[in-house]
């Protein structure tokens, strides 16, 4: 059995936080994207995450790998954990509302569920996770709906952009779990953000130019948000609490991005979305309950959770 770490008032204030702030980074690629290039949007975002998690390293006196093989490592999480899934989820709100692609993104955790098994012996496809998993890709089925069967156009394919970001997170997850052993994690976040900085900034300036100082403030204000809070505090946040609850815990901060997504389009953007988006998400959530487990367990288990 492995310890169930507990849920303190003052973890659930962090992670209806940290779902807040993700929430709030689909609106603001929106805004972004008002002025700005795909490229331009990612890049400034890792770019400024990236030199604010370096000064929290620097401040923190933690010390920062010089193996080639680390840096290796943080190459590969920085093309799977930031530039690929932050350029797929942008360039996807071009063509869907900003809580359709919060609702898709959320399979995160379903597909990652599917990559351990198939990875590590230690998280096998069990019977509750397979029914979760099930009805997770079944909310997927639901929200990009019947009709993207059908025809196939501009919003199927952004449809498919994000749950190829959320297939990328979930690959990075796996391969993270093994390459950053013994790594601080804010050291990682911070390496993996440089080498997606050394990526980025250079396709933000071949294809999309100088980000032009006659921007309204709205877009700077968007661009500042999904680096520093989106990324850099978020990503200090979200440590923060897998050191105190755990990962199990933490997973549940899935469930809290979609709906504040999805109230933020609302009220800012005036997006609708259909019955069936809604409907999705509830499978998905069910999903992500049923992997999760804790509602299954019995009274005398609650400290504990199966392995």
């Amino acid at each position: 059995m492995i310890e169930q770490k507990s849920m303190t008032a003052a973890a659930w204030v962090e992670m209806a936080l940290l779902g807040s702030i993700w929430g709030g980074s689909f609106l603001s690629n929106h805004v972004a994207l008002e002025e700005a290039g795909v490229a331009t949007t990612v890049a400034m975002r890792v770019l400024g995450a990236g030199l604010v998690l370096w000064a929290v390293v620097r401040a923190r006196g933690l010390s920062i790998p010089r193996e080639p093989r680390v840096w290796g490592a943080f190459l590969v999480m920085g093309i799977l954990n930031n530039a690929l899934p932050f350029s797929l989820i942008t360039w996807g709100q071009l063509n869907i509302e900003s809580g359709l692609a919060a609702i898709l993104n959320a399979s995160t955790a379903i597909l990652g569920v599917l990559v351990a098994a198939l990875v590590f012996r230690d998280e096998r496809l069990t019977a509750r996770k397979a029914l979760g998993v099930g009805l997770g890709f079944l909310g997927v089925v639901a929200v990009i709906g019947p009709s993207a069967l059908g025809s196939f156009d501009l919003t199927s394919l952004a449809q498919l952009a994000i749950l190829g970001a959320a297939l990328s997170y979930a690959v990075s997850g796996a391969f993270a779990r093994v390459a950053t052993q013994g790594i601080a994690p804010e050291v990682a976040a911070a390496g993996m953000l440089t080498a997606s900085s050394l990526i980025m900034v250079p396709a933000a300036l071949f294809l999309d130019g100088m980000p032009d100082r006659a921007w309204s403030w709205p877009t700077w204000a968007a661009l500042a948000y999904l680096a520093l809070m989106a990324s850099a505090l978020a990503y200090l946040l979200f440590y923060r609490l897998l050191r105190r609850v755990g990962a199990g815990n933490t997973s549940v901060v899935t469930m809290l991005v979609p709906p504040v997504a999805i109230l933020l389009g609302a009220v800012v953007l005036d997006e609708s979305l259909p019955l069936r988006a809604f409907g999705g998400f509830a499978l998905l959530a069910l999903g992500l309950i049923i992997l999760d487990g804790r509602l299954f367990r019995r009274p005398d288990e609650t400290g504990t959770t199966a392995g």
